[in-house]
């Protein structure tokens, strides 16, 4: 008599076997819509499945496309040993793009292959929900602004973010004094400009975020970003006028490069200093973290690595007493990457959203297992999806509508990069 009692191999991946796993092709599709542009990275394998990761907002595909040679044949569940064997070709701020897009598709099909959701093979989860930070970009007054936070509580949002600066400030006579010329650009760096706020200039600010806090209340944090490109001394003197208004941290005052001038930043002002989306790898960080530099790193896990390199980069942070919130400003894709990375690190405080007002945002994925038409954000947090790899269906149709007019190449074949001859050792 026979029974049908189940045996071990029941629970393991009907994909295949994962140690012959081969990656055979890599492929592309750019969707956008105003002035952004994401590239959706596909990574195809020998057995049908495939991973899916993105190029950081604004990168060039090129980044990600010039890295198929070095992967084509091999097996995408080794997944550190390749990142070791790309990550050269990464870079600070946008040229990290391919090099995390590929780690983000890596780990998508790790997770697929031996069917677990990727967050495991970061070591784990802490938490089933990933609160969200709503981005609001600036308003002309803090009344307007106030509004704007305030329609963001009202959809779940329980942490918000606003832009404070000096744009609106230009044409005010005596808010700011500057050489001529000097606020005509964005590519000069901060303490090059000699952009000096007034005491009318902060006070027009201050009145600013007082409105604001008027229309909000004082429980919700609100963290505050894109100041201007004003010198560490004028950041010290905005930040101490804004110290009652109980902000959540002041973001990106100075590049982050200059680790002397964050340092004074963060023991002088008495709201939490944060920067870090720009910086690519672990090794980028060390230095403001060695000099407690910063309150709360900020990395973007499409710039600084993706999820592996990030989990690391919280983990040292967390061994300094310093917090860790992700920066992210893409689609659906290379949040819910964002989303594994934040499972798996303790010290996470909040992933931001930076697209509420999009309203197709939510279409280009549809998260396993969720019942049909249901958001990716719910109610101000995303559920931890517990399915295989990153834990969406790409929907194609979507894709479709919102590829940008310049590429409307959709997940097109590209043997021109399969040969790409390169002497890659940086040693001799």
């Amino acid at each position: 008599m026979t029974t049908n009692k189940p045996t071990p191999q029941d629970n393991v991946s009907s994909h295949g076997r994962p140690s012959d796993l081969r990656i055979t092709d890599m492929r592309t599709a750019t969707v956008g819509w105003n002035n952004w542009r994401f590239t959706i990275i596909r990574i195809d394998t020998n057995q049908g499945i495939s991973g899916y990761g993105e190029v950081r907002d604004g990168a060039s595909k090129t980044f990600a496309l010039m890295l198929k040679s070095r992967l084509i044949g091999e097996n995408p569940c080794d997944v550190d040993r390749l990142f070791r064997k790309i990550k050269q070709f990464g870079h600070h701020a946008r040229q990290g793009g391919g090099v995390c897009a590929v780690e983000m598709a890596l780990m998508d099909l790790a997770g697929k292959a031996y069917g677990v959701p990727a967050f495991m093979i970061a070591g784990g989860k802490f938490r089933d929900s990933i609160r969200m930070y709503c981005d609001t970009p600036n308003e002309p007054t803090g009344e307007a602004m106030g509004k704007k936070i305030r329609e963001r509580i009202d959809k779940g949002f329980s942490f918000v973010k606003m832009d404070v600066g000096i744009g609106d400030l230009i044409d005010v006579p005596g808010a700011l004094s500057f050489p001529p010329g000097m606020t005509k650009t964005n590519k000069i760096m901060h303490p090059f400009t000699h952009i000096r706020l007034t005491d009318r200039g902060i006070g027009i600010l201050t009145d600013y975020v007082a409105a604001v806090r008027q229309e909000v209340g004082d429980e919700v944090p609100i963290a505050a970003d894109h100041f201007g490109h004003i010198g560490v001394e004028d950041c010290l003197r905005l930040g101490h006028a804004l110290e009652k208004f109980n902000l959540a941290w002041l973001e990106d005052m100075v590049p982050w490069q200059y680790t002397d001038q964050w340092a004074r930043l963060n023991r002088e002002l008495r709201t939490p200093c944060c920067t870090g989306e720009d910086i690519y790898l672990k090794e980028g960080f060390v230095p403001l973290f060695n000099e407690r530099a910063i309150a709360i790193c900020h990395p973007d896990l499409a710039t600084s690595g993706g999820i592996l390199e990030t989990k690391k980069i919280g983990d040292m942070a967390q061994e300094r007493g310093i917090s860790m919130a992700l920066h992210m400003a893409g689609t659906p894709i290379s949040t819910m990457a964002s989303v594994h990375c934040a499972a798996a690190t303790e010290n996470f405080i909040a992933l931001e959203h930076h697209f509420s007002e999009v309203p197709y945002w939510d279409d280009f994925i549809s998260i396993d297992g969720a019942a049909s038409g249901s958001k990716v954000i719910q109610n101000g947090y995303i559920p931890v999806p517990t399915s295989p790899g990153l834990g969406f269906t790409l929907n194609e149709d979507a894709v479709r509508a919102h590829l940008i007019p310049e590429d409307q190449g959709f997940f097109e074949p590209t043997p021109q990069w399969d040969s790409e001859r390169s002497w890659d050792r940086l040693w001799s």
